[in-house]
């Protein structure tokens, strides 16, 4: 992986500072006792336990807009910070902008996430060796090991359930790092995962309880319920959250037919997918496509274009990425692209650092 451009990409600070204070409204949703008493019957059980540490790098990414920011996504274990290594073999991170909200290096930022008494850490994804983002998460074993802990790569099969505890070859785990995208563990191949967590015999993070409190699409959908958040939040946090948040619905809920004459309008997300898998642009859907959506599983939200921006002689769509442990800012990294979702397919698209500009 590498940056779309040495050139950071500049966004106004009164933007970064309303997309901070929405973002921190959000995350303490998952400690406000209201807010989860209206959850509590919809939510696997897996994600009813809440352990005693903040989830590490969610990762919330919006378009900006004339109006100001508007949410995109919630990503549960969120990815991009790593950005390559240099020719003396020193590990590079996309680079920070200068503010009161990021004090220290990006590096220590990382390391506070990791409990004190995590000392021997796997970091964990399906087929792990072969995803995308295996150079990141090697960076972050090497960033780990540096600083006194041990840290090994791993997929789920390389994991042994021993009584109710996690080893690999034979040591103990004392928490995963988990970038595995089954929110749930709810897949055969993370059973003995999903054991050793429920018993409280290994720490993992992110967790369940975040993305089913949070990250869920369907959250979406319940903070434009009427009366919904109401019981939740002070009015003025409500008027927050459904500024920033695009008028969110699920298929079944709504008139379908209105929804398809105004289809333009609107991008269609199954709920259950995370990312941009699935998404389609209502301008770009056929009737037989949209015929086929499950309205069940559905989510229609108000489209919103992504910002643009000049690079290097081009034109390319943006949009910007918070990545929060709990409410504490820990990176802020723009992403560039071309065509109608995220992908770095293109030369010259990718990541890019962030400047904040006062205007």
């Amino acid at each position: 992986m590498s940056l779309a451009s040495r050139n950071p990409v500049g966004i106004r600070e009164t933007d970064f500072l309303e997309m901070l204070r929405f973002v921190r409204v959000v995350q303490s949703l998952q400690h406000n006792e209201d807010y989860v008493r209206q959850l509590e019957d919809r939510i696997p059980a897996a994600a009813r336990l809440d352990p005693d540490w903040p989830s590490m790098l969610m990762g919330f990414d919006f378009h900006l807009t004339p109006q100001g920011p508007r949410l995109i996504e919630i990503n549960n274990n969120a990815g991009g910070l790593f950005v390559g290594t240099s020719s003396s073999g020193e590990d590079q991170w996309i680079p920070q902008p200068s503010h009161e909200e990021l004090q220290g290096s990006l590096q220590q930022r990382l390391l506070d996430m990791f409990a004190p008494d995590w000392h021997r850490i796997a970091i964990m994804d399906e087929n792990v060796r072969e995803q995308f983002m295996f150079p990141e998460m090697q960076a972050y074993a090497r960033l780990l090991n540096a600083h006194g802990r041990r840290c090994w790569l791993v997929s789920p099969e390389e994991l042994e359930l021993s009584g109710s505890e996690i080893r690999f070859r034979g040591e103990r785990v004392d928490a995963i790092y988990n970038r595995h995208t089954d929110f749930y563990l709810e897949s055969p191949a993370l059973r003995h995962v999903r054991s050793a967590f429920l018993a409280g015999a290994v720490a993992l993070n992110p967790y369940p309880r975040s993305y089913a409190l949070v990250g869920d699409k369907r959250r979406m959908v319940d903070w434009w319920r009427e009366g919904w958040l109401e019981q939740c939040l002070p009015s003025k946090m409500v008027a927050l959250v459904r500024r920033l948040t695009p008028e969110t619905h699920r298929l079944d809920e709504v008139d379908k037919q209105w929804v398809w004459h105004h289809r333009k309008r609107f991008v269609f997300k199954p709920a259950a997918r995370h990312g941009g898998k699935g998404v389609l642009l209502g301008r770009s859907m056929s009737r037989r496509r949209f015929d086929m959506l499950d309205p069940h599983e559905t989510i229609v939200q108000q489209y919103v274009p992504p910002s643009r921006v000049e690079i290097e002689g081009r034109l390319l769509k943006l949009d910007v990425r918070l990545f929060m442990h709990g409410t504490r800012l820990i990176a802020l990294a723009g992403r560039v692209w071309l065509g109608q979702v995220t992908n770095f397919r293109v030369a010259g698209t990718g990541w890019v650092s962030l400047s904040l500009d006062e205007a």
